[in-house]
């Protein structure tokens, strides 16, 4: 099972949808058995994924959402569980109560709002930062039996985001065609590996997201300009030792990509940009 994390500092960047899609794209197209985990207290894709396209609540989710709540099997539950745990012992069964099955392939945990105040709750930090890999744990032995797990962080640096950072398999860094693309994979690669420690130096891949075309496959200046910019700030990481490729993957500036979250299936319009994104995570994991 791998660890594939999605974030960014800057918010805005379309990491949510990324993740999301990405994620849909793994279970619906290549067939494999993806958990999807919202760790983020806006909660942005947990409230996505009650939608349906019609743009009615998702009454199904809803209902398992509120059960989720009442027998307190969210995140936060878990780590709560993970910080008393005395003598090794996490008791926290892993079912379908904390697991939510949207189809056969993509399964997801969703986020809380209490996750808001995680940092001013009483939790062991050094303990803490061990939750992830531990929680991994409980699932690979549990019935559930899944390929990849994507995790959708939040765009500030939690206890629980060093959790998943200090384990994934894989960091995808979305950046926009915009002033703060190259400036901002410096400052976040800077940021991991100062507050990170050990830093494990984990497999780091930065693209575009919100990319700009025109005559609908190519790049505008502007977001070639940037792109090759950002390229550079990879390629001067790469050579203090960091392991960060730059991906010429893209995906491209649609109002309808974000719309399709809500969708059943995955937004066929789109299957050609995130399998060329695929291949290229699949190549780093396999």
């Amino acid at each position: 099972m791998k660890g594939i994390a999605t974030v960014n500092f800057k918010g805005g960047v379309g990491k949510t949808t990324i993740t999301w899609l990405l994620a849909k794209y793994a279970a619906e197209r290549a067939r494999k058995k993806v958990l999807v985990v919202d760790i983020d207290a806006q909660m942005s894709l947990t409230l996505a994924v009650q939608l349906q396209e019609s743009g009615a609540m998702y009454g199904e989710f809803e209902k398992w959402y509120d059960n989720h709540l009442k027998k307190n099997k969210t995140i936060l539950d878990a780590l709560d569980k993970y910080d008393k745990a005395k003598g090794g012992y996490f008791d926290f069964p892993i079912d379908a109560s904390f697991i939510y099955q949207m189809s056969d392939n993509l399964h997801f945990i969703p986020s809380t709002v209490d996750l808001y105040w995680l940092e001013l709750d009483v939790f062991d930090r050094e303990k803490a930062k061990h939750f992830i890999r531990a929680l991994l744990g409980k699932i690979e032995h549990s019935r559930f039996n899944y390929d990849y797990v994507f995790f959708d962080c939040p765009p500030n640096f939690t206890v629980l985001s060093y959790s998943v950072l200090s384990c994934s398999s894989l960091i995808l860094i979305p950046v926009n065609p915009d002033v703060f693309a190259a400036r901002g994979i410096g400052l976040m690669v800077d940021g991991l590996r100062y507050r990170i420690q050990p830093w494990p130096n984990p497999r780091i891949a930065v693209f575009m997201n919100k990319a700009k075309l025109y005559r609908g496959n190519y790049l505008t200046r502007e977001t070639e300009r940037y792109w090759t910019d950002s390229k550079m700030v990879c390629d001067k990481k790469r050579r203090e030792g960091v392991s960060i490729e730059a991906w010429d993957s893209y995906i491209p500036d649609r109002v309808d990509i974000k719309r399709a979250i809500p969708g059943k299936y995955f937004p066929s319009g789109f299957e050609d940009n995130f399998a060329d994104l695929w291949r290229n995570v699949e190549g780093v994991l396999r």
